[in-house]
């Protein structure tokens, strides 16, 4: 499943045309980058629900975007327990962005993201094998959503995409 997930990724960045990538970078694409498969980095989590009100979240850009609180996570991450924030990402998916201590050395400085899907029973799949990064890190044109301040992780997340850098993709 994650291979597919990488290759369909791949070729999205190749050859839509909603790609972020300019025609240059799409021109030489090969492939993105990515820590190797990490299935400790794999959780089930119970959501705790919260008020659902709108959270003013900044963007790239120094605008702010409106997102619905929908509820918690707690996650065991090396030696501590940390607590994440979800939001409502509409397309029935919860939205989690996050900051780790890879952010601005491996993976992009603003931070990656993770689409997770609702269960009927609240108990959620966390996959940071699928951490991706916004597009505002291909491109500086792109307004996104930054992680907001309690959704910084002190810990190393090493899954998923690794920043992009123009030229050093993988074949």
């Amino acid at each position: 499943m994650l291979d597919q997930y990488r290759r369909n990724r791949d070729e999205f960045f190749r050859s839509s045309d909603h790609s972020p990538l300019d025609d240059v970078d799409r021109s030489r694409f090969l492939g993105l980058r990515y820590f190797p498969p990490n299935p400790d980095l794999v959780f089930t989590a119970a959501l705790n629900p919260s008020d659902n009100e709108p959270v003013p979240v900044a963007t790239s850009d120094g605008d702010e975007r409106a997102y619905r609180r929908v509820g918690t996570i707690d996650l065991a991450l090396a030696d501590t327990t940390a607590t994440l924030t979800l939001f409502d990402a509409g397309h029935h998916r919860y939205f989690l962005p996050f900051r780790d201590a890879t952010s601005g050395r491996e993976t992009y400085g603003a931070g990656r993201y993770l689409d997770v899907h609702p269960s009927p029973d609240n108990v959620l799949t966390i996959d940071f094998n699928l951490a991706y990064n916004p597009f505002c890190a291909y491109r500086s044109d792109y307004s996104c959503a930054l992680p907001p301040v309690e959704n910084w992780l002190t810990v190393s997340i090493e899954a998923g995409e690794l920043e992009y850098i123009r030229g050093e993709e993988t074949a």
